[in-house]
């Protein structure tokens, strides 16, 4: 049975003596931007076990072109835990990562940057929110798959920008 992507391990990349033209792309890197972990009524939530906490979860993704062909995908998360003792921890964090693209036609690159990219960083960003809210003290936040084209589809209806320029 042939693999899908020829065999030759590449995806998204063209094989060996391939179409120079096709599109490319290539993870450059990930890594955490920015990261908030806040614990701040320990002290009252260690008295008693209190009402089940209510949860806000809030996600958006940014795009922004760094150099030549070289672009950072970025989803910012926030959930903050919340009962009538206060706020039992406020979580943020913004997930990057960078992507060598080539030959993606103009009109797509947005979508591509907004709803692929995330798509790829996100398994990454969801084991962090597990294991820092773990390692705060609470049950691991386990987040569920995210619908990135809707979020897409939702920030085009809601005139938002998408990719943002870029700034030093």
């Amino acid at each position: 049975m042939a693999e899908p992507d020829g065999g030759n391990g590449n995806i998204g990349n063209a094989p060996a003596g391939g179409d120079p033209n096709a599109v490319q792309v290539r993870v450059v890197g990930q890594y955490i931007k920015d990261l908030s972990f806040e614990n701040p009524n320990v002290r009252k939530i260690l008295e008693g076990p209190g009402e089940k906490p209510a949860l806000r979860v809030e996600v958006n993704v940014n795009a922004t072109k760094v150099a030549d062909k070289v672009f950072e995908s970025a989803i910012l998360f926030k959930a903050e835990a919340a009962s009538t003792a206060g706020v039992i921890y406020d979580l943020e964090l913004a997930y990057g990562g960078l992507f060598e693209i080539q030959n993606l036609p103009e009109q797509a690159l947005e979508p591509f940057l907004l709803i692929n990219c995330p798509s790829l960083l996100f398994p990454f960003l969801r084991r962090i929110v597990a294991d820092l809210t773990r390692e705060g003290g609470f049950p691991p936040l386990l987040l569920d798959p995210i619908d990135f084209a809707a979020l897409f589809m939702q920030r085009q209806q809601q005139g938002q920008p998408g990719l943002q320029p870029r700034t030093n």
